[in-house]
């Protein structure tokens, strides 16, 4: 583990987003250091489209606590499993040998009873919305996809010898494309429709038509690229594990504010997410 990863870099903008970092309450201050080097000369990246586009006041601890402790909760089982696989496979890299793998590690998506019920958890919490807290989730949905966590990796990587980063983007960019691959073809086997398609009311600017199936929400694709960016960054920086399990967090429970998904979803997605972020690291060579 290279030792410069805890040292805090001094950017000349530093102060500037610190101010608003302070006015929003969100920003962690490796986070804000993160967010200061951009290039206009190039199509946007993940670190300039959150600077031009800086979180709102975000879920309090309490609102996201209990659906962080069900996701902190699958990485054990996760990694308990993946030994498994290397015990078989090795380190080599085989997205396709992994890939059926992996699905096949998924539990079955709930009974039909249980998944009313998660919807009717889904409907109670809708009824608690405000404009603040859609304003946060709109945020997260928009830049939790791999914003978020390109942005922290870019953190890291300015502590580091440039080439060092450059695999570790690399690396990252591949978990989270192997987490779509493999939540979009479950999803489209399992044909779990997410809450809003049940409940239309829940979400009316989605316009959902009259019989519709999808769009499929077991599992969660957020969950599943938020879980494998957290198990690969916490590796390389330990220290920060809480900071991303809490941005983690806020991710999964947006997606429950705004009806995209039930629990079951964003569990079975963030323990998918943990086998891809085991299997990144050990190809890898962390």
């Amino acid at each position: 583990m290279n030792a410069l990863r805890g040292i805090k870099w001094p950017y000349a903008l530093i102060a500037l987003l610190a101010v608003a970092a302070v006015s929003v309450g969100v920003l962690r201050p490796q986070w804000v250091a993160a967010s200061t080097s951009t290039s206009t000369k190039k199509k946007p990246g993940a670190t300039a489209r959150i600077k031009q586009d800086l979180p709102p006041k975000l879920f309090t601890d309490a609102e996201i606590a209990t659906i962080g402790k069900e996701a902190t909760a699958q990485r054990k089982t996760a990694d308990t499993l993946f030994a498994k696989w290397t015990a078989q496979h090795g380190t080599t890299r085989d997205d396709k040998a992994f890939t059926a793998w992996a699905a096949a590690q998924i539990p079955a998506p709930p009974s039909a009873k249980e998944r009313t019920a998660e919807l009717h958890q889904v409907q109670a919490l809708a009824k608690t919305r405000t404009a603040a807290g859609k304003k946060a989730a709109t945020w997260l949905e928009l830049h939790g996809k791999k914003d978020i966590w390109k942005l922290y990796l870019h953190d890291q990587r300015e502590l580091i010898p440039a080439a060092q980063g450059t695999a570790e983007k690399a690396e990252l960019k591949a978990a989270l494309k192997l987490a779509k691959t493999i939540s979009d073809q479950l999803a489209a086997k399992d044909k779990q429709p997410a809450p809003f398609v049940l409940d239309p009311s829940l979400r009316p600017d989605k316009q959902i038509k009259p019989g519709a199936k999808g769009p499929y929400s077991y599992p969660s694709r957020h969950a599943t690229r938020a879980a494998a960016a957290v198990t690969f960054l916490s590796a390389l920086s330990p220290h920060r594990a809480a900071d991303y399990e809490w941005m983690r967090a806020e991710v999964l429970y947006s997606r429950l504010y705004m009806a995209g998904h039930v629990t079951s979803d964003l569990t079975a997605g963030t323990f998918l997410g943990d086998l891809i972020g085991d299997y990144e690291l050990a190809v890898s060579g962390h």
